[in-house]
């Protein structure tokens, strides 16, 4: 049987962390199965886990006034969902929704946050993963956006 640790190895986000600090990392996981059509987080609800996707998609949405609820991005294998559980004040930014079924990691932010501040290392590396996840996420933002403003309503 595939453990937590093994998804978590396996997982590119995680890709060249040493297994000592995966390891630690998988007592804050678990496996995290979703139906389609699931709604994981609300926008603007607390922020308290991010995802590791290992199969299927999870669209990511944002309340446009005019417009109501528009697709930013799909988020697929090998991708992690959420990060506002790092940064205060702990609300997510979008919401999520499976597109079709999901198998997924969970991770819980407190303890992970905890895990980073007693493993300044291991902080260090996982803001700047999470850090780069942001840049790539507002950019995919910026630009969905873009398109809408420019397409007629």
């Amino acid at each position: 049987m595939i453990t937590t640790y093994d998804l978590l190895v396996a997982h590119p986000f995680l890709d060249g962390l040493p297994a000592d600090q995966v390891e630690r990392l998988s007592r804050w996981a678990r496996r995290a199965p979703y139906r389609a059509g699931t709604r994981i987080f609300e926008e603007h609800s607390h922020a308290q886990r991010f995802w590791l996707i290992r199969e299927g998609s999870v669209t990511l949405q944002t309340q446009v006034p005019g417009r109501g609820a528009v697709a930013v991005e799909t988020l697929g294998p090998g991708t992690v969902l959420g990060w506002s559980w790092l940064f205060p004040p702990y609300r997510w930014h979008f919401s999520a929704v499976t597109v079709d079924p999901v198998l997924s990691v969970v991770l819980d932010g407190v303890g992970v946050r905890a895990l980073c501040r007693d493993d300044p290392v291991l902080g260090y590396e996982l803001t700047t993963r999470f850090v780069a996840v942001v840049v790539d996420r507002m950019q995919a933002t910026r630009t969905r956006l873009l398109d809408l403003h420019r397409a007629p309503a």
